[in-house]
């Protein structure tokens, strides 16, 4: 017991010797970095890139990133941001301080639902009125509400190969009757009138139900044509409707349509709007929680980007069976 007791203290000492020894040699060790953070999740300003040290002038970097939903966006362990609160307080930011000169809105987004939609647009048109001009920046893919949102900037501009366009309405319901009647199951829905049921997953769909639908998505239609003519001045309603047939444009086929303004990449972006509120020097800024880091401006991706498994993207948020009116690109979907 005593030679037990001898050799566990001498290889405990010999371990502690030789970390001590490790740290004194300058050799790498794993480590541990804790750092305290505030709890709050108020936006703080973080500055991405400045001219120079006399730079007072700013741009503010807003994000609109993934599918653009009117709720919190789903993660793992909690609640993430909600898309539409999320920008109004980067607006709020951006207005309140009197150095910021003007606004890239970079949109990296395939869509969303029409009223988050709605609500972007509406909330960025409102914006404009302080005198600040915002500017689209389109990443990736800016189709659908992405596209709908950008056009209520001042400008469209797409890097070279980007993806823009899917102008158009997109309703998807499911059809399990018949899978249901394989297995043996039968729905008995209950309603006070004809059409309360409408859209169930657990019954084909009459005529009368299509053409109900077919109504909604046509008047919602309507309202994306409408936008956008509004927002390129150079395309009235007729031709936007030529044009709003779903499909999709590559950054020169919508410069060729009169879809965008300009095709460059960000960096020629941020000059031009430099240039364009006629300032030497300035900051580019950006808005984030207190918890997040952004070392530049290539730093922010699309926020909880869905799990994927072969070539089938899984989406929590659009594989409810409730019936939803999106403007949306997912081909295959």
């Amino acid at each position: 017991m005593g030679r037990f007791g001898l050799s566990t203290r001498t290889s405990t000492f010999g371990l502690v010797a030789l970390l001590c020894g490790t740290v004194l040699s300058g050799c790498s060790a794993p480590s541990l970095l804790i750092t305290p953070v505030s709890g709050k999740r108020d936006l703080v300003e973080t500055v991405l890139q400045r001219d120079s040290i006399w730079a007072r002038d700013k741009i503010a970097l807003i994000d609109v990133t993934g599918v653009i939903m009117n709720a919190p966006t789903p993660q793992l362990l909690g609640e993430g941001e909600h898309a539409v609160s999320y920008l109004l307080e980067q607006l709020a930011m951006a207005r309140r301080d009197p150095k910021v000169r003007a606004v890239i809105l970079r949109i990296n987004s395939p869509g969303g639902s029409v009223v988050a939609s709605e609500l972007m647009y509406d909330e960025i048109r409102h914006f404009r009125e302080a005198g600040k001009p915002v500017v689209a920046v389109m990443m990736d893919v800016a189709a659908s509400g992405g596209y709908y949102i950008a056009c209520a900037c001042d400008e469209i501009v797409a890097q070279p190969s980007t993806v823009t366009g899917s102008i158009g309405v997109v309703m998807q319901l499911v059809d399990l009757s018949g899978t249901m009647e394989m297995i043996g199951i039968r729905s008995n829905a209950i309603t006070s009138g004809d059409f309360k049921d409408a859209g169930s997953p657990f019954r084909a769909l009459r005529d009368d139900e299509r053409k109900l639908f077919q109504g909604i998505v046509d008047d919602m239609y309507g309202r994306f044509v409408k936008v956008v003519a509004e927002g390129r001045p150079n395309l009235d309603e007729a031709a936007v409707r030529e044009l709003a047939d779903g499909r999709v444009f590559t950054a020169t086929q919508a410069l060729e349509h009169g879809l965008i303004d300009r095709i460059t990449i960000f960096r020629e972006a941020i000059k031009q709007i430099r240039e364009r509120i006629g300032a030497k020097r300035v900051q580019l800024v950006t808005y984030r929680r207190r918890t997040d880091y952004r070392p530049n401006y290539y730093a922010l991706g699309p926020p909880n980007p869905p799990q994927q498994v072969n070539l089938i993207q899984l989406d929590v948020p659009l594989m409810s069976s409730a019936p939803r009116f999106m403007y949306l690109w997912a081909p295959g979907r």
